[in-house]
């Protein structure tokens, strides 16, 4: 899979930290692996895994792995440790290698690229999504994701991870935004609503955001829906808003499933907002939604969104959210 130094077993912990910390400083970036140090090639099946944040889900993590053929995981992250990489081999990974990325440059290194290339699955890890886009649009880094994708190999993303694989994405430019701020004035200097980063065909005209209920996000995620429909010229949009402990797994054909624990909140435009403008309330209404628990089945795809059952109708007007059933 991938280009790597494997240090024999009888190395000492703190002599590893040490050649990590100076892989570091010459290469702005750092690794860690875990499992078997040796390539291996395994046949892979196209699939996603969107994940709304907090404890991962054990089951979406193991439908990725096994969508890599048990193959090898390269995890990314801007921060953090290496606390993945154990974690995907004991849930079937041949191995786990995690890549720690300190500035721009690391997204142009030979050694970063050609293990991304040779990954059967990359799974983007939590943290600040800014440092994601910053440090990744517009590089050969890039360019080496959307190869994985259109090859049809397996990614995913949870909390920040998530955020940046849909069309749209909140780019978290300026720090992050509350409901409270976005349903009053959509253009607040922190809806800072993007796109231009990844294309997974299942996630066009899309938005995602991640612990949905708990940071109580439903305002938000219409704002940004209703900038998307004005900044981009686009009517009917769409949004998925995953609860922590929750995720969602679709293959490359559009079959998605929630699994975890709570909720998925899957919305779309049909008309566009009746205002949407600097330092005014959001009005938009009409927007279909459902309201999706572990086991539900849907259609996730380029022309399909949703389940069979009709969609429950939702307006907003500032921060009153009214829902009509069907």
């Amino acid at each position: 899979m991938r280009v790597r130094f494997f240090q024999p077993a009888a190395l000492t912990t703190a002599f590893l930290a040490l050649l990590v910390s100076r892989a570091s400083a010459q290469s702005s970036w750092e690794s860690a692996i875990h499992g078997n140090p040796e390539d291996v090639v395994t046949p892979v099946q196209a699939g996603y895994v969107l994940m709304g944040g907090g404890r991962d889900v054990d089951e979406a993590i193991q439908w990725l792995i096994q969508r890599a053929g048990r193959g090898d995981v390269v995890v990314l992250r801007a921060s953090g440790t290496a606390a993945y990489n154990p974690y995907m081999v004991s849930l079937g990974a041949d191995s786990a290698e995690t890549i720690i990325f300190r500035d721009r440059e690391a997204s142009s290194d030979p050694l970063v690229l050609q293990k991304i290339r040779l990954a059967e699955a990359i799974w983007i890890a939590g943290g600040d999504q800014w440092n994601y886009i910053r440090l990744w649009k517009d590089t050969p880094l890039q360019q080496a994701l959307q190869e994985h994708i259109d090859a049809g190999r397996p990614l995913g993303g949870t909390s920040a991870g998530l955020a940046v694989l849909g069309e749209f994405f909140f780019s978290a430019r300026h720090d992050s935004v509350r409901s409270e701020e976005a349903g009053l004035d959509p253009y607040h200097p922190r809806v800072t609503v993007e796109t231009g980063f990844l294309r997974i065909p299942n996630l066009q005209k899309l938005i995602t955001d991640s612990h949905f209920s708990e940071r109580d996000r439903m305002v938000r995620t219409l704002a940004f829906l209703a900038r998307i429909q004005k900044d981009f010229d686009v009517i009917s949009v769409r949004a998925v808003g995953l609860d922590e402990q929750t995720a969602i797994v679709v293959d490359g054909e559009g079959a998605a499933r929630v699994v975890g624990r709570n909720r998925a909140s899957l919305l779309r435009t049909t008309r566009l907002a009746e205002q949407c403008e600097p330092a005014r309330p959001l009005r938009l209404d009409d927007v279909e939604f459902w309201s999706l628990g572990p086991g539900d089945e849907f259609r996730l795809n380029a022309t399909d969104f949703g389940p069979q059952a009709p969609p429950k109708r939702l307006a907003v007007d500032g921060l009153q959210v009214l829902i009509t059933e069907p």
